[in-house]
């Protein structure tokens, strides 16, 4: 296992990320098709957020960029006589030219296309529109500046709108020659069923318990132990929602969450009303949306346990005793529908600004009602 040489807290963005852990089998896929000469023109890498998929598609680009290893007959780029390309994976120097220059977003040959600022306001938009998109079909049609391969990262694909993803489908329909896209999709059935089919996909999966841990190390994230196993459970497998969730408090409101679920039937009422005025503060509704999330998470947890007949690894202790109980008292049916119900009440709440509070107590309510 190594271990990072950054001091700052948190991996790299991924255009400038040196590292790729957990994804080797990935990895030789794009680098045995490579070889192959007959790289498609289109790749989906899907899997949940925050576990690398952005990574590996900028050390994938970087690798082409700088011309492989042993590559195809292509040709290589201008600077490959200063790049190290190993041949057994895609890993680049981070001293190279083509690494430097791709990690600070100026490589001529490489574009990504994500959310952009909005004009008016400079908060970046809910998703990404035909502006982001339309420039891609020209960038691609132009001569690689320095080499064989014009490239363009989309993060992330199920963020286009209609007209952006109409926009994509149709250079996906007419790919130059040369050309490669690589879109990052966390949840890969929100995109058109037409891209995904033009597209060869690759799926990523999760990073190990252990891997996570470990991470958290290497990330300078202070915690014991105990904290480190039991946040890496609580991302299931990605070390973005891990950091996201140290950062913003996430082990101790799951601990404040179950203790509530804990006190069902009869319930909290002072300690539901007073993490519903905690979770409702903040205009960014940064902390409502980490407490709802959790909320939905731990409910499609229990139902997943009840259905497969196994409590799952406890994140805090005695939750699985709760989790056993609430199962008892209504059936898995009762308990999915509920958990439909919550989601769409928490999706709304965000989309039409409800009162968070009274959103936040209403879940509860919802919940007691389920459990006595």
């Amino acid at each position: 296992m190594s271990t990072l040489e950054e001091e700052t807290l948190g991996p790299p963005a991924p255009r400038a990320n040196p590292v790729l852990l957990g994804h080797g089998e990935a990895e030789q896929v794009l680098l045995q098709a490579h070889k192959s000469g007959r790289l498609p023109h289109a790749w989906l890498l899907t899997g949940p957020r925050g576990i690398g998929k952005a990574t590996l598609a900028f050390r994938f680009a970087r690798f082409l960029l700088a011309g492989g290893a042993g590559g195809s007959d292509e040709g290589p780029g201008l600077f490959a006589a200063l790049e190290e390309p190993s041949g057994e994976d895609l890993s680049l120097s981070p001293e190279s030219p083509v690494f430097r220059r791709v990690a600070a977003g100026g490589h001529p040959d490489l574009m990504t296309v994500a959310r952009s600022p909005h004009p008016r306001t400079g908060k970046l938009r809910g998703e990404i529109t035909v502006d982001d998109v339309r420039p891609v079909r020209d960038f691609l049609h132009m001569t690689a500046a320095e080499g064989a391969w014009r490239l363009v990262i989309v993060d992330a694909a199920d963020e286009m709108n209609l007209n952006a993803a109409n926009a994509l489908l149709k250079v996906l329909e007419e790919p130059p020659a040369q050309a490669i896209l690589l879109l990052v999709s966390h949840a890969p059935g929100r995109l058109m069923p037409t891209i995904r089919s033009r597209c060869c996909r690759l799926p990523l999966t999760p990073l190990a318990e252990d891997l996570v841990v470990q991470l958290t190390r290497d990330y300078g994230l202070e915690l014991a132990e105990e904290e480190r196993r039991a946040l890496a459970r609580l991302s299931e497998g990605s070390i973005g929602r891990a950091l996201a969730l140290a950062e913003s408090g996430g082990l101790a409101l799951y601990g404040e969450l179950v203790q509530l679920l804990e006190s069902l039937p009869g319930g909290d009422v002072a300690g539901v009303n007073s993490l519903a005025e905690r979770l409702a503060k903040g205009a960014d509704g940064e902390a409502f949306r980490t407490g709802t999330q959790l909320l939905v998470w731990w409910l499609a947890r229990m139902i997943r346990a009840g259905a497969q007949q196994s409590l799952p690894p406890e994140v805090v202790a005695g939750e699985g005793a709760v989790m056993a109980r609430l199962l008892e008292r209504r059936s898995l049916a009762q308990w999915l529908t509920l958990w439909e119900k919550l989601a769409r009440l928490f999706a709304r709440a965000e989309s039409v600004n409800l009162d968070r509070k009274q959103v936040v107590i209403t879940a509860f309510l919802e919940l007691e009602a389920l459990a006595a």
